[in-house]
């Protein structure tokens, strides 16, 4: 066998918190791993937290104390951990899933939990099963047979029983031809749920499903200036398989591989598209359909019941300014069913620029608005539904750095109106915000010292209402000792809140955090703050900073090898 030209690819999937975690290994490189590696790291975390007018926010005292380890044999990886936090303990072992993915020159297999890529509007979940697939140049294909769901099928009367799942089944492939540019695809999948999966009581409850759906997916380009595109599929789905059988016309031509019957239902889904590329200016232009009750059993999840029309423009002028803008409106009730039709436009621009190394100017705007039409009902026009929000922003930035300092400044404003166009509402539902905000940071090299300090402003408005809100914050941080093991930075912040003709709230903080690292495997972090605040509304009985929170927290983590085993090729190397 010539080793250059096989590989073949093992997965292991090995969750701690969530099976979803994977982890692969090749195993050409299997030869060249360390056959025994066993580390792990034990920490505890421990906050204290008090407050002068009662501890119902947050628990007085909590700790968490954790190991984890990890044991690597030719580098397939099995985590296990240990927390116990307050009085909860939670031990976890790796759960494993299998996936072999051997490749030979062209060809790629695919055996156990796997995925294969398939057009958007066809498949887009893995399966657990076997594939091939083939891929050159010009010509590629590939097909799989596999489960996507396992079934759940607890005690139905069993008042803890979990939501019940068929199993579900599927088939499918692939064929295409064509370069990046010029390219033509055609797909299918065929999915069904195995009735006998699930217990008799539940099926009464729950249908089972079936599903055939092509796709086809093409390119033609025009040099490298045009280029047009489109991905269409039809979806033939059955929503009930115990539903009674089509027997007559052409619905038992294709039994062979799906069976129509009464609740099957036939859908159309796809998008067109034309690019557009010229010297500093690109423009795309995408309209897309998804028909009411579109759905794959290929798809975890799909919007249906609507078009859109899309505009996408972007051009780069004098080699220093960026300009960009898009807008697209969608459309529901395509079939005039619903009791209105929703559209829904959204449009924006964004400018930027920048001067020399130091400045940069960032401008944008976006913008929405929702109207509704008739359906099967005439839109009333005191209840009509017409809402537009708008959006500015601006963010100036100026940085410069010489031998002995760096400096950093930068401005922020932010206009957003959210507004019900209805000319019979009363604006209760209106609201209106400016956020501004100006940072300056620091940094002093001969000092390995930096300093910042911030200011925000928001103002909103609402039906009636407005809420006022200031912070200011000073920051300080300096590393000590050789490769800055120790740290230290300490914050101070004040923070003040106005509900107009409602209250007036001032707080005044502090926090001072440590870190320090000892031999690389040691980390320590201290931190400890005081929070003053009250209502300062001189108009009420209290109007003093009279409450106070103290928090206080510990970290420490250590890590270590236990165990190490060394490929032989590179020294065996032991350590107990």
């Amino acid at each position: 066998m010539n080793r250059k030209r096989v590989k073949i690819t093992i997965a292991v999937a090995l969750a701690v918190l969530s099976p979803k975690v994977v982890l692969a290994q090749d195993i050409i490189q299997i030869a060249k791993s360390d056959p025994l590696i066993i580390t792990g790291a034990i920490g505890t975390q421990n906050t204290y937290y008090h407050s002068s007018i009662g501890d119902g926010y947050a628990s007085p005292l909590s700790n968490m104390f954790y190991a984890n380890l990890n044991i690597s044999v030719y580098g397939f990886s099995m985590p296990f951990s240990l927390i116990y936090t307050n009085d909860n303990l939670d031990f976890n072992y790796p759960h494993i899933s299998f996936n072999l993915t051997p490749k030979y020159k062209n060809w790629t297999g695919y055996i156990g939990k796997s995925a294969m890529p398939f057009s958007q509007y066809v498949m887009g979940i893995s399966f657990n099963g076997v594939g091939l697939e083939y891929k050159d140049k010009t010509f590629r294909a590939g097909a799989f047979y596999g489960k996507f769901n396992s079934a759940i099928n607890d005690d139905p009367y069993n008042p803890g029983a979990r939501a019940p799942q068929y199993r579900r089944m599927g088939w499918g492939f692939k064929v295409g031809y064509g370069s990046a540019k010029n390219y033509i695809d055609l797909y299918l999948l065929r999915a069904y749920d195995v009735l006998g999966s699930l217990n008799e009581t539940w099926r009464e409850q729950l249908n089972a499903q079936e599903n055939l759906v092509v796709g086809l997916k093409g390119c033609v380009s025009i040099k490298d200036w045009l280029s047009l595109t489109a991905n269409v599929a039809t979806s033939a789905i059955t929503t009930d398989k115990q539903a009674e059988r089509i027997t007559s016309g052409k619905a038992t031509d294709y039994d062979d591989i799906f069976k129509a019957r009464y609740s099957s239902l036939v859908r159309f889904a796809g998008d067109v598209s034309a690019n557009l590329t010229l010297p500093n200016f690109n423009t795309s232009v995408i309209y897309r359909l998804v028909q009411p009750d579109y759905n794959s059993l290929g798809i975890y999840h799909m919007s249906n019941n609507y078009h859109s029309l899309g505009l996408n423009m972007s051009t780069y002028l004098f080699k220093k300014i960026s300009l960009a803008g898009n807008f697209s409106v969608q459309e529901d009730n395509l079939t005039n069913e619903q009791l209105y039709t929703t559209r829904g436009f959204v449009y924006g621009a964004t400018a930027g620029t920048r001067l020399g190394e130091r400045f940069s100017l960032n401008v944008g705007y976006n913008g929405y608005l929702q109207t509704q039409g008739n359906g099967t009902a005439i839109v009333n026009d005191t209840t009509r539904v017409k809402r537009a929000m708008n959006s500015f922003t601006v963010v100036p930035s100026y940085m410069v750095e010489t031998d002995n300092f760096s400096h950093a400044v930068s401005f922020s404003a932010a206009y957003t109106e959210n507004k019900d166009l209805n000319k019979f509402s009363y604006g209760m539902s209106d609201v209106t915000s400016v956020a501004l905000g100006a940072s300056y940071a620091i940094g002093v090299n001969d000092w390995a010292t930096d300093f910042s300090v911030s200011l925000s402003h928001q103002l909103s408005k609402g039906y009636e209402t407005k809420y006022t809100s200031d912070v200011a914050s000073l920051t300080a941080g300096r590393s000590f000792l050789k490769d800055d093991a120790l740290s230290v930075e300490t914050t101070v912040s004040l923070c003040y809140n106005e509900v107009e003709h409602q209250s007036k709230s001032l707080s005044v903080g502090g926090e001072v955090a440590l870190g320090y690292t000892l031999k690389d495997v040691h980390v320590f972090s201290l931190s400890a703050g005081v929070n003053k605040y009250g209502d300062v509304n001189i108009t009420k009985t209290r109007s003093s900073l009279d409450a106070t929170d103290i928090t206080a927290s510990f970290t420490y983590t250590y890590t270590f090898s236990i165990f190490e085993m060394k490929n032989p090729k590179g020294g065996a190397n032991k350590k107990m």
